[in-house]
């Protein structure tokens, strides 16, 4: 596999303590499978934080920021039954790739991390 695209971002989570109680921010930046699954947990603060770095991080991976289009909300993170957090490769997703690097075959590679004051995130894109 060859790597097209790397990307990280880091959000100090301070910023989203009021940014939580925004309804009109969380609806306009995350899907509604992520809002969905922020009820489940009980810090939302650091589940917005990192889903907004690991959104920013994607941006960077992809090489254009969110323009031409492209949303926050396009781009989606969810977890699998383990916990493991990824991207859903959602028919904007794909054509983005596929116009900005190119391919139609590529895997999205996704990790997340927080502690009381920072959230990171990190992402690779694969040509497969």
């Amino acid at each position: 596999m060859k790597t097209v695209g790397i990307g990280i971002d880091i959000v100090d989570n301070k910023r989203f303590t009021n940014l939580v109680k925004d309804k009109k921010f969380i609806n306009r930046t995350f899907s509604k499978k992520e809002i969905l699954n922020s009820k489940k947990i009980s810090n939302k603060i650091n589940f917005y934080s990192k889903r907004f770095a690991a959104k920013e991080s994607f941006a960077k991976a992809l090489g254009t920021g969110f323009r031409n289009g492209l949303n926050f909300k396009d781009v989606e993170v969810l977890n699998n039954d383990l916990g493991k957090p990824y991207y859903l490769k959602n028919i904007k997703i794909k054509q983005f790739i596929k116009k900005i690097k190119k391919i139609d075959n590529f895997e999205l590679f996704l990790s997340i991390s927080d502690e009381k004051d920072y959230s990171v995130a990190f992402t690779i894109i694969q040509k497969v």
